[in-house]
C-alpha cells in the first residue's frame, strides 16, 4: 500500500493542480434570491408573479414580487438594477430598449379593452374626442398604448380630458359617470373585466379596424372575442368583438444567472401553457412577439426544454454539476495519460529495489575476480552478506517474487565462488 501511494502521489498532485486551475473558469453558483417587478397589486402581472414565487420556492429559490405602476416603470427598474426580471407589455421595450436587457419569452395575449358608457355610441375611437378618458397612470403600459391609438385618431390632451386612472379606480369612475371611457390592458380572466361586463350601462367597443391598427403597430395582434365567450347564459358579449392585443412578456437583465433564467421559463411554462380565451394550449410561453433580443439560454429552452440534469436532479444539484462539468475535460486530459504512465512507474519502483542490488553484485563479482589476497576476498564476502541481509528484508508483490528469488540465487552463486576462492588460496 505504501508503494502504491508513493506511485499515486505524483499523479494525484498533478490532478489537484489541474483541478484548481480549471476551477477558476467555473461559473459562480446562482443566487438563491431574485426580484421580479410586476404591475399594480390588483392586476394579473402581480398575480402571476406570486405564482412564479410559489414555483421557485419549490426549488429553494426566493422570488421577491414587487408591485409597480406598470411596464415603463418596470423597464426603469431593470435598467437601474433594482429588479432582476420584469413583466413587460409588448411594444414598450422597443421604445425604451437597453443593451443590458434580454427577452425571455412572451406569456399570453393581453387584450386592450375599451369600455365606455352605453350613452356614448362608439364604433371608432374618434368618437372620444372631447370626452373624459381614463388612459392609465404615468409609467404604465396601458397609458403608452392608449395614447398611441388616440393619437392615431387625432385625440390628445388639448382636445380631450385624459385621466390618470387605472384598474378599480377607472372602473369606478366609469360606473359613477366621472369618465366616459376607460382603457384596460389585462387578461380576459381578470375579475375587473368580468365585473365590467356585468355592470349595467357599460359596453365594450369592438375594434373593427383591428387589422389596420396591427399593420400600423406590429406589436399588436388582432384577436376575436366570440359571442357568449364571457357568459353563455347571459350571452356576453352579444356579438363577436374584435380586440387589439399586445403580448405580455418576461424580460430579465442580461447578467441574470442562466440557471435562474431557465427556472423562470419553467415557471412560465407551468403558469401559461394551458388553453386561454385567446391562446391555444401549448402556444405560450413563446419566443415570438419579443421587442428585445432573445436570451441564448431562452433559445436553448425553447429548442430542447429544461436542461437535462434539471429533469432528474434537484435544482441546486443540477446547477452544481452543470457548473463543474467545465472541469471534466481538462481533468480527463490529465488523468488518462497519467493512468497510462502509472503502471510502468510502479513496475520500475518495485524492480529498482532488485536491480540496485544487481549493480552492487556485479561490482563485487569483478572485485572478487581481481582479488590477489585473502583480505580482499573476505571483504567481498562481507559485502555479499550485507546484501543478502538487506534482500531478506526486502518485500515485493507476489508477482515480482520470482525476480527476488533469482537475485538471492545469484547472490548465493557469487558467495560460493568467493568461498572457493578463499579455500583455494589456503
Amino acid at each position: 500500500m505504501k508503494e502504491r501511494l508513493g506511485t499515486l502521489g505524483l499523479p494525484i498532485l498533478i490532478a489537484l493542480a489541474g483541478f484548481l486551475i480549471a476551477y477558476q473558469f467555473v461559473d459562480p453558483a446562482p443566487p438563491s434570491e431574485l426580484t421580479i417587478t410586476t404591475g399594480q397589486s390588483d392586476g394579473s402581472y402581480y398575480s402571476f408573479g406570486n405564482r412564479y414565487k410559489a414555483f421557485l420556492a419549490q426549488h429553494d429559490v426566493t422570488l421577491n414580487v414587487t408591485a409597480s405602476a406598470g411596464s415603463i416603470e418596470n423597464l426603469q427598474r431593470l435598467k437601474e438594477g433594482s429588479a432582476d426580471a420584469a413583466f413587460i407589455q409588448g411594444g414598450i421595450a422597443s421604445k425604451n430598449s437597453s443593451p443590458d436587457l434580454a427577452f425571455l419569452g412572451s406569456l399570453y395575449f393581453e387584450p386592450l379593452w375599451l369600455f365606455h358608457s352605453s350613452n356614448l355610441p362608439m364604433t371608432r375611437l374618434s368618437a372620444l374626442r372631447g370626452k373624459r378618458i381614463a388612459v392609465g397612470p404615468e409609467g404604465s403600459g396601458t397609458r403608452a398604448i392608449a395614447l398611441q391609438l388616440l393619437q392615431d385618431n387625432g385625440i390628445h390632451s388639448q382636445n380631450s380630458t385624459l385621466l390618470s386612472l387605472a384598474g378599480k379606480e377607472a372602473a369606478q369612475a366609469l360606473a359613477d359617470n366621472k369618465a366616459d371611457a376607460i382603457f384596460l390592458v389585462t387578461s380576459a380572466k381578470s375579475p375587473l373585466v368580468q365585473q365590467l361586463f356585468h355592470t349595467h350601462g357599460i359596453q365594450l367597443m369592438s375594434f373593427d379596424r383591428s387589422e389596420g391598427y396591427a399593420r400600423k403597430h406590429p406589436f399588436l395582434s388582432p384577436v376575436s372575442l366570440p359571442e357568449g365567450t364571457i357568459d353563455m347564459a347571459a350571452n356576453i358579449p352579444e356579438k363577436t368583438t374584435w380586440l387589439l392585443a399586445p403580448s405580455a412578456t418576461i424580460v430579465s437583465r442580461k447578467d441574470l444567472h442562466p440557471a435562474l433564467q431557465t427556472l423562470l421559463l419553467q415557471a412560465a411554462s407551468e403558469a401559461h401553457a394551458g388553453h386561454g380565451v385567446f391562446e391555444k394550449a401549448g402556444q405560450f410561453p413563446s419566443p415570438l412577439y419579443g421587442d428585445l433580443p432573445i436570451s441564448e439560454d431562452a433559445k436553448r429552452f425553447y429548442k430542447s426544454g429544461p436542461p437535462f440534469l434539471q429533469r432528474f436532479l434537484p435544482f441546486w444539484a443540477a446547477t452544481m454539476v452543470d457548473r463543474l462539468k467545465v472541469m471534466l475535460l481538462p481533468l480527463l486530459a490529465l488523468l488518462l495519460p497519467l493512468f497510462k504512465v502509472m503502471p510502468p512507474i510502479y513496475r520500475w519502483r518495485i524492480r529498482s529495489r532488485i536491480y540496485n542490488h544487481y549493480r552492487e553484485l556485479t561490482v563485487i563479482d569483478q572485485r572478487l575476480h581481481l582479488a590477489t589476497s585473502k583480505d580482499e576476498v573476505r571483504a567481498c564476502i562481507a559485502l555479499l552478506e550485507a546484501i543478502e541481509s538487506d534482500v531478506r528484508q526486502t518485500h515485493v508483490p507476489l508477482s515480482y517474487a520470482e525476480e527476488l528469488y533469482e537475485l538471492r540465487a545469484h547472490l548465493t552463486l557469487v558467495h560460493s565462488l568467493a568461498e572457493k576462492a578463499l579455500e583455494g588460496d589456503s
